[in-house]
C-alpha cells in the first residue's frame, strides 16, 4: 500500500469507516442492525472505546460491534445501557472506582464498598455480568499488608455479589512501565486475594499486555490460574496498539490456549489502533476467532 493511500485510509471519518465495513451509518436505527458474522464462537469478544474510530457516535460503535460479531463493550456507563440493549449488546464490564486508590486501604473501604455496590446492583438490574475494582497502588503498603487489606473488603462485598450473581473483577497492571507502583501487578498475588476470599463472584481481570510486560509466560500463566480469571484483555506489546504480527504475542496460539481451558467469560480488545480503526478491530476479531 503506497503512502497516499495509507494516509487517506487513516483520515476516513467514522461514518465513512463504517460505510466502508458495509454498516448503516445513520444514526438510531438499530432495526437496521446487520447481522452478525458467523465466528467460530470459542472466544466471546466484546471491545473497550480506545478500539473504536475516534467520533463514533455510541450507535455507530454498536453497529460496528454487531456488524463484527462482538457482544458488547466494557467501561459503558448505565446512562447508555439502553442504547446497548436496542443493538442486542452488553455492557461486558461495569465501571466503578479510578484504579490509583483502592481496597488495599482500609480507610476506603467504606467509600468504595458503596461505589462496588452500587455498580453490582445497577449491573444486575441490566443483567450485565461483570463490574471492575482495583486494590490501588501501594504508596509505601507492603503487599502482604496489601493482600489482607484487600481480602478483607472483598469479602465485605462478596456475599452480595454472589446474591445478584454479579462477578468483580479485580484488574491485573503492570507497575513496570504504564502503572507505577500499582500492587495487583502479579497473577500470583491477585489470584491469592482470590483464593482467600473465597467466592465464585471475585476473580481477576487478566490483561494480556499488562501481564506480557510485567512477568510473561502468558499462556502458562492463563492454564495455572484460570480457575480465578473472570475477563481478559486483549493489545499488542509494545505500545498497546494492534493485536497483528506488528507486536510481540502470538494472539491465535493465547486465544486457542483460553478456548481449550474452556474459559466462559469475554475477551474484550483494549487497545489504542495506528491504523484504520473499524478495520482493525475487524482485524483483530478475525486472529481471535480461533
Amino acid at each position: 500500500m503506497n503512502s497516499t493511500r495509507r494516509e487517506a485510509i487513516r483520515s476516513l471519518t467514522a461514518g465513512a469507516a463504517l460505510a466502508a465495513l458495509g454498516l448503516n451509518v445513520r444514526p438510531g436505527l438499530a432495526q437496521d442492525k446487520p447481522a452478525a458474522p458467523a465466528l467460530k464462537g470459542r472466544i466471546r469478544q466484546a471491545a473497550c472505546g480506545c478500539a473504536f474510530p475516534k467520533g463514533m457516535t455510541l450507535e455507530q460503535k454498536c453497529e460496528l460491534c454487531v456488524k463484527l460479531g462482538l457482544k458488547g463493550m466494557d467501561f459503558v456507563g448505565p446512562n447508555e445501557w439502553p442504547t446497548l440493549k436496542r443493538y442486542g449488546l452488553i455492557c461486558t464490564l461495569t465501571p466503578s472506582f479510578g484504579l490509583a486508590k483502592g481496597l488495599n486501604r482500609k480507610e476506603n473501604h467504606e467509600e468504595f464498598l458503596a461505589v462496588l455496590r452500587k455498580s453490582i446492583e445497577a449491573s444486575a438490574a441490566a443483567g450485565f455480568p461483570n463490574v471492575v475494582c482495583f486494590p490501588g497502588n501501594r504508596e509505601g503498603l507492603a503487599d502482604d499488608i496489601g493482600a489482607e487489606n484487600t481480602v478483607e473488603a472483598l469479602k465485605q462485598i462478596a456475599p452480595f455479589a454472589e446474591e445478584k450473581k454479579v462477578t468483580l473483577c479485580m484488574e491485573l497492571l503492570n507497575s513496570k512501565r504504564d502503572h507505577h507502583d500499582y500492587q495487583c501487578d502479579r497473577t500470583a498475588w491477585g489470584a491469592d486475594v482470590c483464593k482467600r476470599v473465597n467466592s465464585p463472584r471475585v476473580k481477576l481481570l487478566y490483561d494480556i499486555y499488562h501481564m506480557q510486560i510485567q512477568e510473561g509466560d502468558v499462556i502458562a500463566t492463563l492454564r495455572e490460574f484460570m480457575p480465578f480469571i473472570g475477563h481478559i484483555h486483549t493489545a499488542g506489546v509494545p505500545g498497546r496498539h494492534e493485536v497483528d504480527d506488528s507486536q510481540e504475542l502470538y494472539y491465535p496460539a493465547i486465544m486457542r490456549a483460553i478456548a481449550d481451558l474452556k474459559y466462559d467469560g469475554y475477551v474484550s480488545h483494549e487497545y489504542t489502533p495506528v491504523k484504520d480503526a473499524a478495520t482493525s478491530l475487524a482485524e483483530a476479531v478475525r486472529i481471535c476467532d480461533v
